[in-house]
């Protein structure tokens, strides 16, 4: 395993939501990043933004992880969730509020 994919790996794995994207939570630098950020924020659930925008190898390096093509992923509980597409249908459907309370993932303070 590379570099990059261990320290990816470490973060799946030490945080409970991580969503790999273009830019910050505060700051998304594409409408698909954006998008997945106000389901997330909606929904209340902490989570880590990890900019892939700062390294091409992170950037790369995350699609080699999950042999997914886009960004952004989304990662509950150690498990790759999906892209953007999937976040907004799961959330339309209340699958996405089920599967975080299924994986006890707490609501942000």
């Amino acid at each position: 395993m590379s570099a990059i994919n261990e320290w990816i790996d470490s973060q799946v794995k030490s945080n409970d939501v991580v969503l790999f994207m273009k830019g910050t939570p505060t700051f998304p630098q594409c409408g698909f990043s954006g998008q997945t950020v106000q389901i997330l924020d909606y929904l209340g659930v902490a989570y880590q933004g990890i900019n892939v925008l700062e390294s091409d190898d992170l950037r790369q390096g995350i699609k080699d992880y999950t042999n997914w093509p886009t960004i952004p992923q989304l990662y509950v509980k150690g498990e790759f969730v999906g892209g953007a597409d999937i976040i907004r249908e799961m959330f339309q459907a209340g699958e996405l509020q089920s599967l975080m309370e299924e994986k006890g993932v707490a609501k942000a303070a």
